[in-house]
């Protein structure tokens, strides 16, 4: 992925009008490809817990609520882009002459970086039940993909590590 060529990542999506609220995303990017795809990044802090403090019942621990409403408020941004942007954007310079890129947006795919997997790791190793939650939870949703910090960094890393050589 890449940001949209000569723009910055926060973008607004929807416009604030008399009838709706506007919407706006962290990172606004697109696929790198032959063809390119919108794809929404909605970043939280690295400290947001991903499960309540208790569990719901024994042995399953429901999202947090912090987590659960970034979900929601990641599909909604999208699907208020869906509503409001045409499924072919053709992007301009800053002083409006077409770039020649085009982006499209057919059920673009979205991102939710937050938290990390080191709250379920204790003084004598993982919570298996915590942990098993939380995989349940992120792998059952489709979009957003749940990223946490951690992971992002790893991936990151490795990335690098892997060029420099």
């Amino acid at each position: 992925m890449s940001g949209l060529d000569d723009k910055k990542l926060e973008q607004v999506v929807q416009g604030h009008s008399v009838t709706e609220h506007g919407k706006r995303v962290d990172a606004l990017m697109k696929t790198k490809g032959i063809i390119s795809n919108l794809c929404f990044v909605e970043i939280k802090i690295h400290t947001t817990k991903l499960l309540d403090t208790k569990p719901y019942r024994a042995g399953c621990w429901a999202p947090s609520k912090e987590l659960a409403g970034a979900v929601a408020q990641v599909q909604g941004t999208v699907a208020s882009a869906i509503d409001s942007l045409s499924n072919k954007i053709s992007l301009e310079d800053k002083t409006g002459n077409p770039t020649g890129e085009e982006i499209f947006n057919y059920q673009p795919k979205s991102f939710l970086v937050i938290g990390s997997l080191e709250e379920f790791s204790g003084e004598h190793g993982v919570n298996k039940d915590q942990l098993r939650s939380f995989e349940l939870f992120r792998k059952n949703t489709i979009n957003p993909e749940i990223i946490t910090f951690d992971e992002l960094y790893e991936r990151a890393r490795f990335i690098v590590q892997h060029n420099e050589s």
